[in-house]
């Protein structure tokens, strides 16, 4: 991980309190919900109304569709290939997020420019960090990140079950009566994630120790590397935020060609032209180091496809990692 860059933090800084602002001065114009003027919402095939829940990432928005079933009318914020550490908010997600029912994010800076906004609305509507669930003690805290958490904590799947939990009883506390449907729902999910870790625990044994090493464009990794025991080096911070400069792709272009790793990968929700730029330099050093796939990190795959779901991703990234390092 490399430390943040003075002028990166202060221009972070800038847009996000002009993010917060705007994005407050809607919020505050926009009225009471029962004057929203729109009509009944949407109801499940019994005429019940449904809740409207607002989930800011992919990863979040699918532990809510998979625990609260036909009960919930979804929408995400943030769909594939977008970085949250980037995100603004436009006037439909302000609108979105006003009119809802429940709102569910991350939470731990990952929505950064999101994150006061998402705050104050626990004022007027439920709103819950699943993240900010886990024990402290499980949570990474690197010493350059300002005294702040990694927020990537759903790539180890164990700890994205207890997300799961945070859904689940926020949605039984706010629709009691259809409890049983809940909490039906999310234990059948809740035994899928064990199975998913289990499967992810094998695949990384698999690849040969001396292999186990990733390289990767952000570290958003650090609990999946954890958690099932592969080095992992990236070359920007936690945040996408953080800028990569010369003497970290050298330093990096260094490691790879004396350790001889066999590939890196780029990231879905990250331009792939840092890792482009590592390759060319380790190609430099007489070693020839493959991209090895693209991974999901910050954001899951298109809707329909195996990776458009939290399982599918997961499943897509170890068999991408497992099958890259382990090619002679």
């Amino acid at each position: 991980m490399r430390k943040k860059k003075g002028n990166a933090r202060m221009r972070y800084a800038i847009a996000t309190m002009a993010c917060v602002i705007a994005a407050a001065f809607m919020i505050g114009c926009g009225g009471d919900k029962a004057s929203e003027g729109d009509g009944a919402k949407n109801t499940t095939g019994n005429g019940e109304a449904r809740l409207r829940v607002v989930a800011t990432t992919g990863q979040v928005g699918d532990l809510v569709r998979n625990i609260g079933g036909s009960r919930v009318e979804l929408s995400v914020l943030m769909g594939p290939g977008i970085d949250p550490h980037l995100y603004k908010a436009s006037a439909g997600d302000v609108e979105r997020l006003r009119r809802a029912d429940l709102i569910f994010y991350n939470g731990l800076h990952l929505e950064a420019k999101m994150g006061e906004v998402l705050s104050r609305l626990g004022s007027r509507t439920p709103t819950y960090a699943v993240a900010e669930a886990i024990p402290e003690e499980s949570l990474i805290a690197p010493p350059e990140f300002a005294g702040s958490h990694d927020p990537h904590v759903w790539l180890d799947v164990a700890l994205w079950q207890i997300a799961a939990t945070v859904v689940r009883d926020a949605l039984i506390e706010q629709d009691a009566a259809h409890a049983t449907g809940y909490q039906e729902r999310a234990a059948a999910y809740l035994s899928e994630l064990v199975a998913l870790d289990d499967y992810v625990r094998e695949r990384a044994a698999g690849i040969p120790p001396a292999r186990r090493v990733m390289i990767t464009a952000h570290d958003a990794f650090n609990y999946f590397g954890r958690a099932y025991a592969i080095e992992v080096r990236g070359l920007q911070g936690i945040s996408t935020v953080t800028e990569a400069g010369t003497a970290d792709m050298r330093d990096l272009a260094t490691f790879i060609a004396e350790r001889r790793i066999p590939a890196m990968f780029v990231e879905s929700s990250v331009p792939p032209k840092s890792i482009e730029a590592v390759q060319a330099a380790v190609r430099a050093r007489g070693f020839a180091v493959a991209i090895g796939g693209e991974l999901y990190s910050d954001a899951m795959g298109e809707a329909g496809t195996p990776a458009g779901t939290y399982t599918g991703m997961v499943r897509h990234n170890i068999d991408t990692i497992a099958k890259a390092l382990s090619v002679d």
